[in-house]
């Protein structure tokens, strides 16, 4: 007797979950027991059109919930209004979240309401401060609250459930699907040159005689004077004439306004608009080292031996930071200076901070998320 299909709906709204959660919605597809069904709430519509793109993949239910200048609590309420009928309709038999978003949190309290299972990629990441980062960390923590099955990325996120009173039972730790997404996607492009070809006309700009110094920079509570800071200490390492600067600017006013303002017109820093995943791996891959205050970049960067200084004063992924990959730099614009001298001056320091081996998993993370929910 065939047993019929598990029914997971795949839920995702921003350009990160659509990264680490795309490589999942194709190995449930490839397997016989599953029929999944992939979601957007469109939290970050143009963003995760993008990455889904780079995967040949369009959702099967849009809900195109994003409001120019929307709060969270409207956000929260619209993702509530557009979801809850569907998944009370349809009751599929698991939600899928990934990480700390609005996205994430939401459907797992509607999972939470309806009596359907959640099951959590990327668990247990902590910082142990609610306001950094905000609204992340709590995002987070409320969405263990009511998983059924959690699947933190190393052992340390294990651990930080273990220490809240997860049950043991229902935690498998699997590695971090965006390292499934890198390699996959990285793999594809080293085998086509026509692709390769193409990227390197996107970036005319690009002076082989200067190193790379890529940055993102976006984080809610960086905005005011810590991202001005972070500006600042950017316009001081673009005085360097052996540097050049690549930043692809988020679309978030608060970001757009301040970035313009102070770096704009500088020769040789490269105000851009967001780039595609595979543009942007290409981006990360031609880099000298990162500055970025993003989580995904500092599970990514490590994988490519890029060696990575954070501009937060925490961060909820410190194995890139216990291994040596990844250095906190904060918002002061004396640390981040310091650090990207640090490793444009002092070749040693920056060996260091390369390794062969990725703290985030070994690109077997989706099977082994879909291995388990078959059981």
């Amino acid at each position: 007797m065939k047993l019929s299909p598990i029914r997971p709906w795949i839920i995702l709204g921003t350009r990160p979950e659509a990264i680490k959660l795309a490589p999942l919605f194709m190995t449930m597809r490839n397997m016989d027991r599953f029929a999944p069904v992939l979601v957007s709430t469109g939290q970050h519509q143009s963003m995760v059109r993008d990455v889904l793109k780079a995967f040949d993949l369009t959702p099967d239910i849009d809900l195109a919930v994003m409001q120019p200048g929307q709060t969270l609590s409207l956000l929260t309420r619209n993702i509530i209004d557009a979801l809850d009928p569907l998944i009370a309709e349809h009751k599929p038999d698991w939600l899928v979240v990934q990480g700390d978003t609005t996205t994430t949190f939401v459907t797992s309290l509607i999972g939470f309401y309806n009596h359907i299972p959640v099951a959590h990629v990327e668990a247990g990441l902590r910082t142990g401060d609610l306001m950094r980062p905000w609204p992340e960390e709590a995002n987070r923590r409320l969405t263990s609250i009511v998983a059924r099955r959690h699947y933190p990325p190393t052992d340390l996120a294990r651990d930080n459930l273990l220490r809240e009173g997860i049950d043991p039972k229902n935690i498998v730790m699997t590695g971090n699907t965006v390292i499934d997404a890198l390699l996959s996607v990285s793999k594809r492009l080293d085998a086509d040159p026509s692709a390769q070809a193409q990227l390197l006309a996107r970036f005319p700009f690009l002076d082989p005689a200067r190193r790379m110094i890529l940055v993102t920079g976006h984080r809610r509570e960086s905005f005011g004077e810590g991202f001005r800071n972070i500006c600042t200490a950017l316009a001081e390492i673009a005085e360097r004439d052996d540097v050049q600067i690549v930043y692809p600017v988020h679309l978030n006013p608060n970001v757009q306004g301040i970035v313009h303002e102070t770096l704009g017109g500088k020769t040789n820093v490269h105000l851009i608009a967001p780039v595609d995943y595979e543009a942007f791996i290409y981006l990360m891959k031609h880099s000298y080292f990162i500055l970025t205050d993003s989580g995904g970049v500092q599970e990514e960067a490590p994988s490519l031996r890029r060696p990575v200084l954070v501009m937060r004063d925490t961060s909820e992924r410190m194995e890139a930071v216990n291994a040596g990959l990844a250095r906190l730099v904060s918002t002061s614009v004396q640390t981040i200076v310091a650090g990207a001298y640090m490793l444009l001056d002092n070749p040693a320091a920056y060996a260091k901070m390369q390794s062969d081996i990725s703290p985030f998993g070994d690109g077997r993370a989706c099977n082994r998320i879909a291995e388990d929910l078959l059981l």
